[in-house]
């Protein structure tokens, strides 16, 4: 779950880091109203849309308006902000190394747009309760910045891995963070996404949950509320069908680089229904409707789980539900699932409700889905 910058910063001052004064605002702002007004949407890039703009004595109304019909939303919440003079902005952030199972500290020089893949990006791994922890993220931190600032910085970056671990978040990134001229260091925006799998350990802030709300689709909610997570990507040709986001992942980056991508990403809900493949089914089918999706793909894995009574199953839904486009299956059973029901007879009882292919393999079912979809 990714926090609106006004939940974020709410949560950073809450553990002590400072944050510019600010309002959240529903209404139209009073005339001599002063500072940066700040769109409260749930994606990046928000100053190249126009949805950052500062606001002079009289300016503050027709600014906000102005924001507001950009969003298509004359109600829309904005956060005012005090204007922060910056002698220097830095790019300082934290965020969970799936591949090395450690947080990773992630600093720049300067501040900006892009600034992850900049050159001039200083890493290192920091763990909190580590012993000589400080002085790591130091010798790091001291690539890029004076003595001086280096320590100070260190001994943020570790408060700031400490609420990460706290807070169950996956990124905490703060950018700018500025440097005033007296020396403080003030969180002048922040990018908070706590981990889905921990959400049911924080209250969600309000406004981070209405605009997540907001955003989903009538698909995707409708998904929500059968029990599973549901995910439309633009310009997909596949409609994939998964449970588990692993597994999810790996046939989504398959999907892409056969040069078929996907047109949505499924997985399972935490606390969900222990079966939802009919509606997974049917919320694909809707999908495969469109007429840029050439294909539908459907793969799971099996490791004690009878293969018959999966294909079952699913051979009943495609029975109910018969597909518009060709549908082609992977199952990946281990010896115990296959016990009995071999693979061959699934294959039989697939193709008599209209199933393509089945697969064992997800390369040749990427490449059997790829062919399909070139015609």
């Amino acid at each position: 779950m990714r926090l609106a910058e006004h939940d974020g910063k709410r949560l950073l001052h809450q553990h002590g880091v400072a944050i510019p004064r600010g309002t959240l605002l529903h209404a139209a702002p009073a005339k001599d109203a002063q500072g940066i007004f700040k769109a409260q949407v749930l994606e990046g890039g928000r100053g190249k849309r126009g949805l950052v703009r500062r606001s002079m004595t009289g300016e503050a109304p027709p600014i906000a308006a102005a924001i507001r019909a950009a969003l298509g939303d004359e109600t829309a919440p904005l956060l005012l902000e005090e204007a922060v003079p910056m002698a220097r902005e830095i790019y300082l952030a934290l965020r969970i190394d799936g591949t090395a199972q450690c947080i990773e500290l992630l600093c720049a020089p300067e501040g900006g747009v892009e600034v992850e893949h900049a050159a001039s990006l200083l890493r290192c791994g920091i763990e909190p309760e580590a012993p000589g922890v400080l002085e790591t993220a130091y010798a790091a931190l001291r690539a890029g910045f004076a003595p001086d600032l280096a320590a100070r910085l260190a001994r943020l970056a570790l408060r700031l891995a400490r609420i990460l671990r706290d807070e169950d978040l996956d990124l905490l990134e703060i950018n700018p963070l500025g440097l005033l001229p007296d020396g403080r260091l003030v969180a002048c925006d922040a990018k908070l996404v706590r981990d889905d799998s921990a959400v049911f350990r924080h209250a969600a802030p309000a406004l981070s949950a209405a605009l997540e709300d907001a955003a989903l689709t009538p698909l995707e909610r409708r998904a929500r509320d059968q029990g599973f997570q549901l995910v439309e990507l633009e310009g997909g040709t596949v409609a994939m069908i998964t449970a588990g986001a692993g597994l999810g992942m790996l046939m989504l980056d398959l999907l892409a680089d056969a040069g078929c991508p996907a047109a949505c990403f499924m997985d399972n809900a935490n606390g969900g229904p222990a079966e939802t493949m009919p509606d997974r089914l049917a919320a694909a089918f809707e999908i495969a409707a469109r007429p840029e999706v050439k294909a539908i793909m459907f793969f799971t894995t099996l490791a004690s789980r009878g293969l018959k009574a999966r294909v079952d199953a699913l051979a009943a839904a495609l029975r109910a539900n018969p597909p518009t486009k060709p549908f082609l299956a992977g199952i990946a059973a281990g010896h115990a699932a296959l016990r009995g029901y071999p693979l061959d007879q699934a294959r039989a009882d697939l193709a008599a409700v209209g199933v393509a292919a089945l697969h064992d393999n997800p390369h040749d079912l990427v490449r059997a889905v790829a062919a399909a979809v070139r015609g």
